[in-house]
C-alpha cells in the first residue's frame, strides 16, 4: 500500500493558519486529488496559539481596530496563487450577530461580538474565536486528499539528512513525526536571561527583592507585586500597557468618566525607558481621498540596487536615507492634496526638487521650509523617535506635568484628521516594511522605530494611563532611563537623563518587554538545536531564510531542501501579527511561495520515490 506523503507544520497561531490557507487556495493546481498527510503541531488550541489564544484576561486586548485585521488575500497582494477572500474581523463579527456565522464560543465573547463596531479595539479572546474559525475555514477547504492531523504539545527536536524524510520529536509523544517537509511558523518564543539579567535577579534573591524579566505579559506572575509599594517598570511600549491593565483593573480599580478609582491593591508603577515616552497612539480615524502612491522611492529597484552593493547591508547607511525619503513622499503628498491651503508652492515642482534633494540635507530643509510654512507640518522624524533629547525637569513632580501634556498632545493629534500626513506616514511605513522583508535581518533599530511609531495602543489605553497618573498609580522617570543593584541598601534605584540627579528606589523590578528573538538565547529546544546542527543565525540572531520561500538557510547560505521557516524569530518576519485589508500583506505573499514551493516540492518527490507503507 502507498503510504499518504506528510508535511509537518509547527506552530498552529496565525502564521500556521495562513500557511494552511495558502496550501488550500493552491492545491488545486499543485497537488490535485493526491493523498497528503498535514500534521499541525502546537501546545495551544489551533488558529490563536499561545499569543491569541482565548484562555486570557479579558482585559488584554488588540492595538488593532476590527475593521484593519484581517487573515485573508485580496488583489492588493502580490502572489502567484489564487485570491481566496474572506471577512475582516469587524466583518465576521457582524455575519455572526446576523446568524450568517455560527460560532462555539464562551458567551462572554458572544456578548463582545454583538457589540463590536469597525473601529473598537477587541479583546484577545475575541480574537481568538476569530483565528479559531479561519483555521476551520482553511481545513474545510482543503481537497478531500488532504487530511489535518492535530498534534497537542511542544515540538522539540527536528532531525534528518537534507536529501530524506525529516524527523520532528514532539513532547509527550514516544515516536517522532516523519515527514517529506517541516514548515516552522512558531510565533513570539521565550529566552533565557542575558547576563545582565541573570545577574538582577541573583541580586533579588540574595535581598529578598523581585525582579520580573522580559517576558509575555499574559503568562507573568505579577501577583509578587504588593499592593501600595513602588515598582520600577522598564519599558514603555505594548507590554507595559499590559502590565498596566492587569495591575490596575485586574485588581479591582475601575475607569470611571475619565478618572480612576483604585482598588487599593495596586502597586506604584515607576515607568521610565530608553525614549521615556509611551508608544504613539493609534490614529482614530480613517483615511479618506487620494492615496499616495507607494512604493515610491523605495521599492523593488532600490532593493535590488542595495543588494547589488558588495558587502553586508548596513540599516543606517543604506537603508534609512531610503526610509526617510520614502516617509517624506508619503506626508507631503497627502499634505499637497488633502491640505493645500497649508503649502506655498506647487505640488509639482515640490515633488520635482524633493526627489533630487539629499536625505537630511540642507537643501532638502530649505525646500521642506519654503514649501510648509507651519512647522508643526513638517515632518520631522527624529524629533518623532526621540522627543525627550534634550529635554530637563528640575524634579520628577515636573516631569508627571510635563509628559502628560506630552500624551495629552498625542492623543490629539492622532485623533484629528487636519493632521491626515500622519495616516499617510502609517501607510509609508507599511510600505517600507514590505520591501525590507526581502533583505534579510535589518537589525533591531528599524523594527523598534516601526513599532513606536504605527504599533502603538490605542486611543483609550493613554486616557486610561493620564488617569492613572492623574491618580499617581503611575509615576513617569523619564528618557535614558537605568536600574542599578544597591548592595548595600538591599534596592534596586532608577534614574534618567530628564530628572538629572535624583533617583527611585524600589523593591520591585519588572523588565516590560518581550524577549528578543535569538537562536543563541532562545528557550525553544527546537530552534537551538537548529542552530547547533549548523542552521545559519543573523548577528542579532534570527534564523536565516530564504527570502523567496522560506526556506531555512545554512551557514554557507544554501537552502535546505526540506524545511522551512516564517515568522517573528526569521529574517521574513513582517510588520505584525495581521494584516490591514487591501495594504498588499507581505505575510500573505510569504505564506503563498512557501505553500506552493512546499507543494511543488511534495509533488516532485512523490514523483520521483513514491513511499511504500
Amino acid at each position: 500500500m502507498t503510504a499518504a506523503p506528510a508535511l509537518v507544520v509547527i506552530g498552529g497561531g496565525p502564521r500556521g493558519t495562513g500557511v494552511i490557507e495558502r496550501i488550500a487556495a493552491n492545491a488545486a493546481e499543485l497537488w490535485g486529488d493526491r493523498p497528503l498527510d498535514i500534521h499541525l503541531v502546537d501546545p495551544y488550541p489551533p488558529g490563536g496559539g499561545r499569543i491569541w489564544r482565548e484562555d486570557q484576561s479579558p482585559l488584554l486586548r488588540m492595538n488593532s481596530m476590527a475593521e484593519d485585521v484581517t487573515m485573508f488575500t485580496d488583489d492588493t497582494v502580490q502572489l502567484d496563487g489564487p485570491v481566496r477572500p474572506g471577512p475582516a474581523l469587524h466583518t465576521w463579527a457582524a455575519d455572526v450577530r446576523e446568524g450568517r456565522t455560527v460560532i462555539a464560543t464562551d458567551p462572554a465573547v458572544l456578548d463582545e461580538i454583538r457589540g463590536l463596531g469597525g473601529q473598537d479595539f477587541p479583546s484577545r479572546r475575541l480574537q481568538s474565536a476569530y483565528l479559531r474559525w479561519v483555521y476551520e475555514q482553511a481545513v474545510a477547504a482543503l481537497p478531500p486528499g488532504i487530511t489535518v492531523h492535530e498534534h497537542t504539545g511542544h515540538a522539540l527536536r527536528l532531525t534528518g539528512p537534507a536529501g530524506g524524510r525529516q524527523q520532528v520529536r514532539i513532547q509527550g509523544r514516544a515516536e517522532p513525526l516523519t515527514a517529506e517537509l517541516v514548515i516552522l511558523t512558531i510565533g513570539h518564543l521565550d529566552a533565557e536571561p542575558n547576563p545582565v539579567q541573570k545577574e538582577l535577579s541573583a541580586f533579588a534573591a540574595r535581598h529578598g527583592l523581585v525582579h520580573l524579566p522580559p517576558g509575555f505579559t499574559a503568562d507573568t506572575d505579577l501577583s509578587a507585586l504588593p499592593a501600595g509599594e513602588p515598582v520600577l517598570v522598564r519599558g514603555f511600549g505594548l507590554a507595559f500597557i499590559d502590565l498596566m491593565a492587569l495591575l490596575t483593573e485586574g485588581r479591582g480599580g475601575h475607569h470611571r468618566n475619565g478618572t480612576y478609582i483604585p482598588s487599593g491593591r495596586e502597586p506604584v508603577l515607576y515607568v521610565g525607558s530608553r525614549r521615556g515616552v509611551p508608544y504613539h497612539s493609534k490614529i482614530g480615524y480613517t483615511w479618506q481621498g487620494e492615496r499616495p502612491p507607494l512604493p515610491h522611492h523605495f521599492g523593488a529597484a532600490q532593493v535590488a540596487e542595495v543588494l547589488d552593493r558588495p558587502g553586508p547591508v548596513d540599516f543606517r547607511r543604506d537603508l534609512w536615507p531610503l526610509v526617510t525619503r520614502e516617509l517624506g513622499h508619503a506626508h507631503y503628498h497627502r499634505l499637497f492634496t488633502a491640505h493645500p491651503e497649508r503649502t506655498a508652492m506647487d505640488r509639482g515642482d515640490f515633488e520635482e526638487k524633493y526627489a533630487v534633494a539629499g536625505p537630511g540635507s540642507p537643501e532638502l530643509a530649505a525646500l521642506v521650509a519654503s514649501a510648509v510654512p507651519d512647522p508643526a507640518d513638517r515632518l520631522d522624524l527624529d524629533a518623532l523617535d526621540h522627543p525627550l533629547d534634550g529635554v530637563r525637569h528640575a524634579s520628577y513632580d515636573a516631569l508627571q506635568d510635563g509628559l502628560r501634556a506630552y500624551i495629552t498632545a498625542d492623543l490629539e493629534r492622532r485623533h484629528d484628521p487636519r493632521h491626515s500626513p500622519d495616516l499617510a506616514v502609517f501607510l509609508g511605513l507599511l510600505s517600507v516594511y514590505g520591501q525590507l522583508t526581502g533583505l534579510g535581518d535589518t537589525g533591531e533599530e528599524w523594527h523598534g522605530f516601526f513599532s513606536y511609531l504605527a504599533s502603538g495602543p490605542p486611543g483609550p489605553r493613554l486616557r486610561q494611563l493620564l488617569a492613572l497618573s492623574q491618580a499617581g498609580v503611575v509615576r513617569f522617570l523619564g528618557a535614558g532611563m537605568t536600574v542599578e543593584a544597591d548592595e548595600e541598601q538591599g534596592v534596586f534605584r532608577a534614574r534618567s537623563a530628564t530628572v538629572p540627579g535624583a533617583r527611585t528606589a524600589a523593591r520591585a523590578l519588572v523588565e516590560a518587554r518581550l524577549p528578543g528573538p535569538s537562536l543563541r538565547g532562545t528557550r525553544s529546544p527546537l530552534l537551538s538545536g537548529l542552530y547547533e546542527d549548523g542552521a545559519a543565525g543573523t548577528e542579532s540572531g534570527l534564523l536565516s531564510v530564504a527570502p523567496e520561500d522560506g526556506r531555512i538557510l545554512d551557514r554557507d547560505g544554501r537552502p535546505h531542501p526540506r524545511r522551512f521557516a516564517l515568522g517573528p524569530f526569521t529574517t521574513a518576519r513582517s510588520s505584525g501579527a495581521f494584516t490591514r485589508p487591501r495594504t498588499g500583506g507581505p505575510a500573505f505573499r510569504q505564506n503563498d511561495a512557501t505553500a506552493r514551493t512546499a507543494l511543488a516540492l511534495l509533488r516532485d518527490l512523490s514523483c520521483r520515490d513514491p513511499l511504500t507503507a
